[in-house]
């Protein structure tokens, strides 16, 4: 088995059709997810995924039919059907059936995916500067995770992919740098952490507000301001925190390449120590 779906009550090992071309959320892109992680019988922050896709739906004016903790405990009872070893990517969804331009909140729908698929392995990605830029907040509805706003990361990658590298890295709409196209972006200089502050352009990460709580606590220096692509460029070591492969070091920025750094490897040996000390079930 290597995914199971929830929708209106039941389990489906497969792809259920639970939309169709008259979706609204299909042709007006007003779904909401979430992303979480389960590896060894753990799920390091469900809680915080579960209740950031409850208020993602309420920015986008959905009308959640779950609580935080019912999305937290349906998320638990997929994870336990699958073998113990499987490393799963936890994905609950909000979207809306009814509507033309406008939906209808009250028609709102909930699904919950999880799929088979490994943790990446920290061999490190290269990046470079595209054309595309995260919207600012009175452009998109940047403080939900929304599936709209996944088109202009795509056309990032594509464009990024295109120019031989494997993410792109986005700025903002005044120039700064936001992120890396699907992940949070960290670099260190001269021993001190340094990352874009979370001005309302990018998704301001689960996994990036543990990773920072976790160095500070640590002793380290993290400072969250205004960053040049110039300082990434000039960057003694350059990570990414996100859900979906949680801290990965990135190996080549433009025509530069980096080998993972004294940090970076800390920082990842924090967060998998705190993921280990999660909950088990």
């Amino acid at each position: 088995m290597d995914k199971l779906v929830y929708y209106d009550g039941q389990w489906y090992d497969r792809n259920p059709a639970i939309m169709g071309p008259l979706t609204q959320s299909v042709w007006m892109a007003t779904a909401v997810f979430d992303g979480a992680r389960a590896f060894d019988r753990v799920a390091p922050d469900l809680d915080r995924h579960s209740e950031r896709l409850i208020e993602s739906a309420r920015v986008m004016g959905l009308k959640p039919t779950k609580t935080a903790r019912q999305v937290y405990e349906l998320a638990w009872d997929g994870i336990l059907r699958f073998p113990p070893e499987t490393e799963l990517y936890i994905r609950p969804m909000y979207y809306a059936e009814e509507g033309f331009v406008l939906f209808e909140p009250d028609s709102t729908r909930f699904t919950l995916s999880l799929l088979a698929r490994p943790l990446a392995k920290p061999t490190g990605f290269s990046a470079c500067l595209v054309a595309q830029r995260r919207p600012a907040p009175d452009m998109a509805p940047t403080l939900a995770k929304a599936a709209c706003l996944y088109p202009n990361v795509g056309f990032a990658m594509r464009a990024a992919n295109a120019k031989g590298f494997e993410t792109a890295v986005m700025l903002d709409a005044e120039g700064h740098v936001a992120e890396f196209a699907t992940s949070n972006l960290f670099f260190v200089k001269d021993g001190a952490v340094h990352t874009p502050k979370a001005n309302g352009t990018f998704l301001n990460g689960v996994t990036r507000q543990r990773v920072i709580r976790l160095l500070r606590d640590a002793g380290h220096e993290v400072l969250e301001r205004s960053v040049t692509y110039q300082e990434v460029l000039d960057a003694d070591e350059l990570f990414s925190t996100g859900n979906l492969n949680k801290v990965l070091p990135a190996t080549r920025i433009e025509d530069r390449n980096l080998q993972p750094g004294p940090v970076f490897k800390r920082a990842r040996e924090l967060y998998f120590d705190f993921a280990r000390t999660e909950t088990r079930r």
